[in-house]
């Protein structure tokens, strides 16, 4: 409804790159430098300076992207306020998800979802927390679910709820006699297996380790695995050790096909929903938040 002309430049200015717009928009790069030509030569001026193949905005363009804001708030506005009165939400969402909460927390999540709301089309893009976080950033997606600490200011980060992580070892392990493990037990002449760098879980791993005095350079890393259920197959192998969600290890409890053991000190990690701050969002995007805001304390 709004001038396609003035959401391309919106965008672009936004991110301040026509590749980024591009992706965000779904658009090729030719139709978003075709669109924002289109409004320079309504305007009969230039929006961007470009040069070293970086961008920025004009005197112009800055007060252009200032109304767009502003436009696009009081559309928004609009929109919500009119669902509202006709009871209708619908509309496309893009979520985004790190791969724990992809495979483990969301398919309930969204399947209720959908059955209250039927009319909103979902789509999930799934991702390490970096990815997730940076496609939040680049408006690629709509909400990131992540499972790391988001450190971008920019970005309203609300949480979910606390995962607890524990450690993971084959049958038959000597340590799994035990009734918990400290880190140093854990690392002690064990190999280790462990998630890809931009992983969350890592990150929340390797940062426990070093509040307990693990080394993580002298720590001997067998493998690196790109989900909790690759790494699962690795460790009833017998090929090392690990720290994985609780959450992902219900089917190997009740099968008893690995030792599960709280870690001492205990280690939780946050889940977390992310995305932009801007006061403007569709109604779709609200019920969805607050849905699985109040899904989330009804599982703790």
């Amino acid at each position: 409804m709004a001038d396609r002309r003035l959401q391309v430049f919106h965008t672009v200015a936004r991110l301040l790159s026509f590749t980024k717009a591009a992706d965000a928009l779904h658009m090729t790069q030719p139709a978003v430098t075709f669109q924002v030509r289109q409004l320079e030569e309504y305007f009969n001026t230039r929006l961007f300076d470009r040069t070293h193949n970086r961008i920025s905005l004009t005197v112009v363009g800055q007060k252009v992207y200032e109304y767009a804001e502003e436009i696009f708030e009081r559309y928004a506005d609009m929109e919500n306020a009119v669902k509202q009165l006709t009871g209708d939400v619908s509309g496309t969402l893009v979520i985004g998800a790190s791969t724990t909460i992809a495979e483990y927390m969301l398919p309930n999540l969204l399947g209720d979802f959908k059955s209250k709301y039927p009319d909103i089309k979902l789509s999930l893009q799934v991702g390490n927390t970096e990815n997730i976080v940076s496609m939040v950033e680049d408006n690629i997606i709509d909400l990131g679910v992540v499972e790391a600490p988001v450190l971008n200011k920019s970005l309203a980060v609300t949480l979910c709820h606390t995962d607890p992580l524990v450690a993971a070892l084959p049958k038959g392990h000597p340590l799994a006699k035990k009734k918990t493990l400290s880190p140093a037990d854990l690392f002690q002449d064990n190999a280790y297996i462990c998630r890809e760098e931009g992983s969350g879980t890592r990150e929340v791993i390797n940062t426990y380790l070093q509040e307990n005095g693990v080394d993580i350079s002298k720590v001997d890393v067998a493998m690196e695995l790109g989900s909790p259920e690759a790494i699962k197959g690795a460790i009833e192998g017998g090929m090392g050790v690990s720290i994985l969600s609780r959450s992902t290890l219900d089917k190997e409890i009740q099968l008893d096909s690995l030792v599960v053991l709280p870690l001492t000190p205990s280690l939780e990690r946050p889940f977390s929903f992310v995305h932009q701050k801007q006061k403007f969002r569709l109604q779709a995007m609200n019920e969805l938040l607050s849905f699985a805001c109040e899904y989330c304390e009804q599982q703790k």
